[in-house]
């Protein structure tokens, strides 16, 4: 990660995208740090979260729902499945693929996570105030709501 210095001249921090990107850079850190306290990784989390909010499901479609790429959702799924988080099912539909689902220590690892994550976000944003925190999550909100209709644009003129 690039870090202000003597050198970086004052008008490349002042950029937006300059000191967004910063920010993301320590938003990782202080997550990733966060969840491997608990010996876990974002990706179990979104797995976890995925199943728990939309229930179970074939690996692919957890690939979907999470926006996961499909090679990482099977080593994570593995992950998980070793450490009875998640249970694999046979599909009664399709004996080919599996279905995933929440076992009920992976709503209690999701749960530890789940406080990891509240306490790395008031690590992340400890400078700011409540009201500030606010205002930065809706504004940022506005961005990728922004840039993501600019995408499904993109996309439909392909």
């Amino acid at each position: 990660m690039e870090r202000p210095s003597e050198e970086t001249p004052a008008k490349w921090q002042a950029l937006p995208s300059w000191q967004i990107t910063q920010t993301a850079h320590h938003a990782h850190r202080v997550v990733a740090e966060g969840f491997s306290s608990v010996d876990a990784r974002g990706f179990h989390y979104r797995l976890l979260a995925t199943l728990e909010e939309s229930g179970p499901a074939s690996q692919a479609e957890l690939g979907r729902r999470s926006g996961i790429h499909a090679s990482d959702v099977v080593a994570a799924i593995n992950e998980l499945a070793d450490r009875d988080l998640v249970e694999r099912t046979p599909d009664a539909t399709d004996r080919r693929r599996n279905v995933i689902s929440l076992t009920t220590a992976g709503k209690r690892q999701l749960r530890r996570l789940e406080k990891r994550l509240a306490e790395s976000q008031d690590e992340l944003l400890a400078p700011l105030s409540p009201e500030e925190r606010g205002q930065l999550t809706g504004l940022l909100s506005k961005l990728l709501a922004h840039h993501a209709a600019l995408s499904d644009v993109r996309e439909t003129k392909r």
